[in-house]
């Protein structure tokens, strides 16, 4: 028995459990990047100090991602995951069996700043912000809400799911 609590809810495509906010500590940049690519709201500070990180885990009811191993070990801590590989693909797994979830809305947020995406209508008001190439092979673009970003459906992310898919199918 892990201690954590169960959720009932299913995780479909489209569907963002209130439950799944997670924090990453320091050391889970990438894995941050990558859960945030398929949907998921994870805070993510390269120098957060271990209270802060605490601290704010706690205020929002967020989950900690973590690999440090005292951090884990810290009285009142509301279901910390004790991250162990070092290639971030298996750490992506390692989340996704715990928490037992799998990719819910791929392009969804910004991987920069974990903002929402939002689709632009007017492609021509991005014209000198993406190469060339890109603006005429394709027509849907997102936009980061707080940054700018801008994000297109190119081979980047349809790879990227290939090979999730092909671990989590592998992990069944």
């Amino acid at each position: 028995m892990t201690g954590r609590k169960e959720t009932k809810k299913s995780l479909t495509p489209g569907f963002i459990s209130e439950d799944m906010q997670f924090i990453a500590d320091a050391m889970l940049g990438r894995l941050a990047r990558w859960l945030r690519f398929l949907g998921f709201d994870v805070l993510y500070f390269s120098d957060i100090s271990d209270s802060e990180l605490v601290r704010i885990a706690r205020e929002q009811d967020r989950r900690i991602l973590t690999r440090d191993t005292h951090l884990v070990q810290r009285k009142g801590l509301a279901h910390p995951l004790l991250i162990t590989a070092n290639d971030p693909l298996e750490q992506l797994m390692e989340v996704f069996g715990s928490v037992k979830m799998k990719p819910v809305a791929p392009l969804s947020r910004c991987v920069k700043c974990n903002s929402p995406l939002v689709p632009i209508t007017d492609k021509s008001e991005i014209a000198d912000t993406v190469p060339e190439f890109v603006f005429l092979q394709h027509n849907d673009f997102l936009r980061c809400i707080e940054c700018g970003k801008i994000y297109w459906k190119g081979t980047h992310p349809e790879k990227f799911m290939e090979k999730i898919r092909d671990s989590i199918d592998k992990d069944r």
